[in-house]
Parts: C-alpha cells; sequence; structure tokens
C-alpha cells in the first residue's frame, strides 16, 4: 500500500473520479476493464487505501500519468469534462476563487444560460464527427457539472472574485452567443440579444453587491487561457485552462487544462491578481462602463433598465461579503 495521509487519498480519489467522468466510463466499466470490483473503484474514489500497482492501471487506462493521480507537480486534464468536474471538487473545499474566465465566468451567468450554452455548444460541433450523440452526451455533461458548481456556489456563498474585461464583452456583443459564424443575420440578431442580457445580469450583479461576489472591470485584453486560483485554508491551487465558453466562439473539445500547487506559479498568479485588482474599474465605475459599452452595440432590449447604485471592495483572501 502507498504511504499518505487521510487527506491525500481523498484527493487522489477526486481526481481519480473527475478524470473518469472526463473519459465518459461509468465505475462499472472502468472496474471491468481493469479486473476489479465496482466497490473497488468506489471505496478509491472515496479516499480508501490502493495499491500503487492498481494507481498505475488506473492510471494508464485513464490516459492520464500516475504523478497528475498523486498529485505530484502539475494535474493535467485533457477533457473538459475532467477539468470542470476537478473545478467543482477544489471550489466545494475553497474558501474563495479568483477567476478570469472570459467573457464572465459561468457562476455569474443568469438563469436563461445554460439553454443558451447548450444551443450555442451543440452548433459549434464539427460535422465530421463519427460519434454526434456521444458529442451530445458530453455536452450534457458539462451543462450538469457546470450547474453543480454554480448551485453549491448559492448554497454555500463561495466568495468568487471574478476578471472581466471590456474588450471580451464588447466582442460578445458583437458576436452574440453563437457557436458557429454561418447564421442567418435574423438569429445573430437574437443571440446578440442573448449576450446584451448577460452584460445587463452582470450590471445588476455589480450594483446588487450579492453576498460573496466582487467583479473587477478591466479595460485592457488578457490572454486566451483561462486562470483561476482556488484558495483555502491550507493552500491555494491554480488552474489554467484552455477551454471557453463563450465571448469568441467556444472550445471544449480540444486543449489541456492543469491544476497546480507550484509555489513559484502559484505566487506569480497572486500577484497578477493583485495588480489587475488596484487597476480594475468597480462598483459605480464599472456599472457606467459597462452601459457605455451596452449603448454601443446598438442592441435593442425594449423595456429592460437597470439603475446605477453600488460599490466594491478589494478581494480579501478567504473573505466572504
Amino acid at each position: 500500500m502507498i504511504r499518505i495521509s487521510k487527506t491525500g487519498l481523498s484527493e487522489i480519489g477526486r481526481r481519480l473520479k473527475a478524470h473518469r467522468t472526463g473519459r465518459g466510463q461509468t465505475a462499472d466499466e472502468l472496474a471491468e476493464k481493469l479486473g476489479i470490483s465496482r466497490a473497488a473503484v468506489y471505496r478509491i474514489e472515496s479516499g480508501g487505501l490502493v495499491k500503487i500497482e492498481t494507481l498505475e492501471l488506473l492510471a494508464s487506462e485513464l490516459r492520464t500519468s500516475l504523478a497528475s493521480l498523486l498529485g505530484v507537480g502539475i494535474e493535467y486534464y485533457s477533457t473538459a469534462i475532467s477539468y470542470f468536474d476537478r473545478m467543482r471538487q477544489l471550489e466545494e473545499q475553497s474558501e474563495q476563487v479568483v477567476a478570469h474566465f472570459p467573457p464572465i465566468s459561468y457562476l455569474l451567468t443568469s438563469q436563461r444560460y445554460p439553454a443558451r450554452l447548450k444551443q450555442m455548444l451543440t452548433e459549434s460541433l464539427p460535422s465530421y464527427l463519427d460519434d454526434k450523440k456521444k458529442a451530445l452526451r458530453e455536452i450534457d455533461t458539462v451543462i450538469d457539472i457546470l450547474g453543480e458548481r454554480k448551485k453549491a456556489r448559492e448554497l454555500r456563498r463561495l466568495s468568487v472574485v471574478n476578471f472581466v474585461t471590456i474588450p471580451e464583452i464588447e466582442r460578445w456583443l458583437k458576436l452574440g452567443v453563437v457557436g458557429r459564424f454561418d447564421l442567418p443575420e435574423s438569429e445573430v440578431a437574437i443571440r446578440r440579444q442573448a449576450a446584451q442580457a448577460e452584460v445587463e445580469n452582470l450590471v445588476s450583479l455589480v450594483e446588487g453587491e450579492p453576498m460573496g461576489i466582487q467583479i473587477a472591470l478591466l479595460e485592457e485584453t488578457l490572454p486566451n487561457i483561462t486562470f483561476q486560483l482556488f484558495r483555502s485554508k491550507d493552500e491555494t491551487l491554480l488552474g489554467l485552462s484552455p477551454f471557453r465558453l463563450g465571448g469568441e466562439l467556444p472550445n471544449i473539445r480540444l486543449g489541456l487544462a492543469m491544476v497546480t500547487s507550484d509555489r513559484q506559479a502559484v505566487a506569480l498568479y497572486e500577484q497578477l491578481a493583485e495588480d489587475l485588482w488596484r487597476r480594475a474599474r468597480k462598483g459605480r465605475d464599472a456599472v457606467k462602463l459597462l452601459r457605455a459599452v451596452i449603448a454601443r452595440s446598438g442592441i435593442q432590449r425594449p423595456g429592460k433598465s437597470v439603475s446605477t447604485r453600488g460599490g466594491a471592495k478589494p478581494p480579501k483572501r478567504g473573505a466572504a461579503r
């Protein structure tokens, strides 16, 4: 047996489940391929003792490395499903999450957005897919995981600091919530209205200052790769991902995401977050800027208006509001 703390075994189990989910395998299917019982798979995922040989077999079957399962160095995730599920796990253990996930974090979207997201992801599928039904099931799984994350945040009142950039918002308003560029003009108009509805929802969040949510608006372009800092009592983990849910065309099919506790990487991104927060627009200034962007977009939504009030506070480590 590998000698590792109970907490470490629990983390191995969580990583294993994320990788298994990402591969679209049930516990039964994984157990059958390895010649072990389903109960053994569940026991490992629940933080039970495990032989190193079994972990090596699991890593090989799930196309990851033993080091990644053990959390040594960097955890790599080659599917959006596995990475989003790992994000869900980390958020459940975090006191605060600092994120740049353009155009806005899914945790801050409206109740209507899941249906729009599903439509966008579905139409973004390439025509040459051999198994479209499998791809559609994967989209459903992604949306289910995102929904679980959002529900958990609301129940726990998880503190979220979200960086939003004006260039990303303007591009979103111009393109709309679309998965491809060959849509009819009439449909593009509807999709642009959907994007505007999400930006207006963002405005209401900035104004209302819901408990645990802090939004910082930047007037500069940030790298396309997303980042999240998962701050907990004991440590901070850094997540980097190429997967996107909007802003430009979505991507949940290609790329390699990673999670690391490396001190240097975490420290550099903590410094980046601090610098971004210091020069970001917040509160009334952010509302004013967002309203100007909406006005420039030329999208008409009759009967919709939002007042201008509110402010924001800097992201204190682990502090929920």
